[in-house]
């Protein structure tokens, strides 16, 4: 009888009071346990699936005030909070706090924030709708207190599982040659608009100061000898993946079998932003932000190079010496080369990551100037971090999209100096793999 009061088909062409009529039926239906002759499998999906918002609320009310102690059900209530029609939102979030379902917790604090913040005298708040006000409610009754310090100890308990599974799943920072960059402000963005013969528009990253708490970071980009550790250590596994990257993910570089880029020496290239998350994530750190990358290039008193604030040749590797080329004196020039390149030429394009010791940043860190760009965590157009969201899309259906495209910082091998300045954006799509492009990582440094 339930199955058919509540089919899809035959709701479709009722309306008004006849509609009306229909939904009371089904709540009478749901109440009587004789009647309800849905399984609490086909009752869940109801409560999330069934295309008529005033049936799942119902599935909802029903399997708070039946199955509130099944798994299952308390899975679908949580899953309804999210619920695109506020009503049943609204319905979720309070059986949730009525039957105390401990998994709803989570999924409630994402919208109020946590209890023993809002709770306390001082917090600023603001008017609210039904939605936060019905969350806020909920989770006090959870909770059974309003005292915010009361809150927090609860709170704690209540995590205290999931934070002891994520202490035991956290990596310790891979720190065997990394530098510690201490906390404080440093002059970022541009400070002239030519460097040589080449143009370049400062508003892209206007002069301006940034404060930054310590971390540490990698002083030479990631090797390929260090990138085969993690290859092998990981064989296959995607446990440090991005949740977006592409089904079935390889990690192998592309030019792993290259001679002019596999030396174990030479900075890892042939990898996309995906390749270096998950790297990052398994030597303990992640990709730098933008800021971080530019404060350990540049130090904190806004100079153009690592070095300094005058070009040297002799300091990087760029494309006046990956082409042995001096007469390079614009667009036009740097164009004509370039194209000229070829799968074997130049022959010895790279050079290993600690190579040019004159060149070292104010930290010591080496070649963040030239040799290859460095990807960062940070997105060319919002200057957040990276937040994909393509999996199952092929790169022609994101490849125009602003959120696909990061940062990249400190020009590469075929790159003149400009492109080699401390502030010098560049940016590249996140699944692109190029033999002018690696990475290093950063690492929390301990708070005190």
């Amino acid at each position: 009888m339930l199955h058919d009061l509540a089919n899809e088909a035959s709701l479709d062409g009722l309306a008004g009071q006849e509609y009306r009529d229909r939904i009371e039926l089904i709540e009478k239906a749901l109440t009587d346990a004789a009647d309800a002759d849905l399984s609490l499998p086909e009752l869940s999906t109801w409560a999330v699936r069934h295309p008529d918002w005033n049936v799942r609320r119902l599935a909802v009310e029903t399997l708070g005030a039946r199955f509130s102690d099944d798994p299952g059900a308390r899975e679908a209530i949580s899953e309804a909070i999210h619920d695109d029609v506020d009503w049943v939102a609204f319905t979720a979030i309070k059986v949730a706090g009525q039957r105390r379902i401990p998994e709803a917790v989570p999924h409630m604090i994402r919208i109020s924030g946590w209890p023993s913040n809002f709770t306390r005298p001082a917090y600023a708040r603001k008017p609210v709708g039904c939605g936060a006000a019905f969350t806020k409610d909920a989770l006090l009754r959870f909770f059974g207190s309003t005292d915010p310090d009361e809150l927090r100890k609860l709170e704690n308990e209540h995590f205290a599982a999931l934070h002891a599974q994520v202490a035991a799943a956290r990596r310790e920072p891979d720190l065997r040659d990394a530098v510690l960059i201490p906390a404080g402000p440093f002059i970022a963005g541009a400070r002239v608009q030519e460097i040589g013969p080449f143009q370049m528009d400062d508003t892209d990253n206007p002069l301006r100061v940034e404060e930054l708490p310590a971390y540490f970071i990698d002083r030479t980009c990631v090797t390929n000898q260090r990138y085969a550790e993690f290859l092998e250590a990981t064989a296959g596994s995607h446990e440090f993946g991005h949740p977006d990257e592409p089904d079935g993910k390889d990690y192998t570089p592309a030019h792993w079998h290259d001679r002019r880029f596999n030396d174990p020496a030479f900075p890892v290239v042939g990898v996309d932003w995906y390749d270096a998350y998950a790297f990052a994530k398994w030597a303990g750190g992640r990709l730098p932000s933008e800021n971080e990358w530019e404060k350990a290039a540049r130090g904190t008193d806004g100079r153009i190079y690592p070095w300094g604030d005058a070009w040297d040749n002799s300091r990087a590797r760029s494309v006046f010496t990956a082409y042995g080329r001096d007469d390079i004196q614009d667009l036009a020039d740097l164009e004509e080369l370039l194209v000229s390149t070829t799968v074997d030429w130049p022959e010895n394009p790279v050079v290993p990551a600690d190579a040019h010791p004159s060149g070292a940043s104010p930290y010591g860190l080496l070649n963040m100037a030239g040799n290859v760009w460095e990807l960062t965590r940070t997105n060319f157009f919002t200057r957040e971090d990276m937040a994909p969201y393509f999996k199952g899309r092929s790169g022609q259906d994101f490849m125009n999209r602003p959120e696909a495209f990061h940062v990249l910082r400190g020009g590469t091998w075929t790159s003149p100096p400009v492109c080699l300045s401390t502030f010098y954006r560049g940016k590249d799509l996140l699944t692109d793999r190029h033999n002018e492009v690696g990475f290093r990582c950063v690492y929390d440094a301990p708070t005190k």
